[in-house]
């Protein structure tokens, strides 16, 4: 049985997508089979794969919209071990379409049980917004992945996320568990960026990884080349923090959704 994790932040430019790609990546690097779901309807980790031009002519929307069978949409990647659910901007519709729709927020939950058995972890990819689709996203998901970017305004909304994360274990996931927030776009060498992390530290404690992932120029110019930054460039410093994170998540992962559904 495959679990499922939620990599959402209502506000964007956090780094979400490229940790979307990285993470999903570096954890098929470490043997997982991974099938990572692009539902954000600006389809960048799709793009960010090198696969907006896939042949194909079944995507999120249809899986989620449509009840098109999943194995139908999803797509091989260049990653060995990593699998792909394309998304479309179609989506964006979506967001209209489910406000009227049956059970609503658990279309994505109920079109993931189709995941192939030989899947160990599935990412979701957010949209930078907490409607609906995001809402699926986590009574769809196991566990939360928060990026959080190293900038002044880094806390600002976050108690917005953390109150819909509560709501939705209240109602609709009750064994829903934050696994962890992630710092990104961390500059080593201002004040300010270690000002952001002592301040993240000192709100949520250890459900903040030790791996930040630096500010730079390879993991900005990755996705140009629809690569992860592991197979872009392997010895950078982005992809280096990336598998050191995918280490910390696998280890993290048994006890904090234990915990939760203890």
């Amino acid at each position: 049985m495959s679990t499922t994790l939620a990599i959402t932040n209502q506000k964007g430019g956090v780094g979400k997508t490229t940790t979307a790609i990285s993470l999903s990546a570096a954890l098929a690097g470490e043997g997982q089979r991974v099938l990572l779901v692009d539902l954000d309807p600006q389809a960048n980790a799709t793009s960010g794969l090198g696969l907006r031009d896939a042949k194909t002519s079944t995507t999120a929307y249809d899986v989620l919209m449509n009840d098109d069978r999943l194995e139908d949409a999803v797509l091989d990647t260049d990653v060995p071990g990593l699998r792909l659910l394309p998304s479309t901007i179609d989506l964006a519709g979506a967001e209209v379409e489910l406000v009227s729709a049956f059970t609503r927020e658990q279309r994505l939950r109920a079109r993931l049980k189709e995941v192939p058995e030989d899947v160990d972890l599935v990412l979701i990819d957010c949209p930078p917004s907490l409607g609906l689709l995001t809402i699926n996203a986590m009574v769809a998901a196991d566990a939360v992945l928060v990026p959080i970017q190293c900038e002044y305004y880094a806390l600002e909304g976050l108690e917005a996320l953390r109150r819909n994360i509560e709501l939705v274990r209240s109602h609709l996931n009750p064994s829903l568990a934050i696994l962890g927030f992630i710092l990104t776009m961390m500059d080593a060498r201002t004040r300010l960026s270690q000002q952001v992390i002592d301040e993240v530290r000192l709100h949520f404690g250890e459900r903040v990884f030790d791996t930040s992932v630096p500010r730079s120029i390879r993991l900005a110019e990755a996705p140009g080349f629809g690569q992860p930054i592991t197979t872009f460039d392997p010895t950078s410093r982005g992809a280096q923090a990336y598998q050191a994170l995918a280490t910390e998540v696998l280890d993290r992962l048994p006890t904090a959704i234990q915990r939760e559904r203890d």
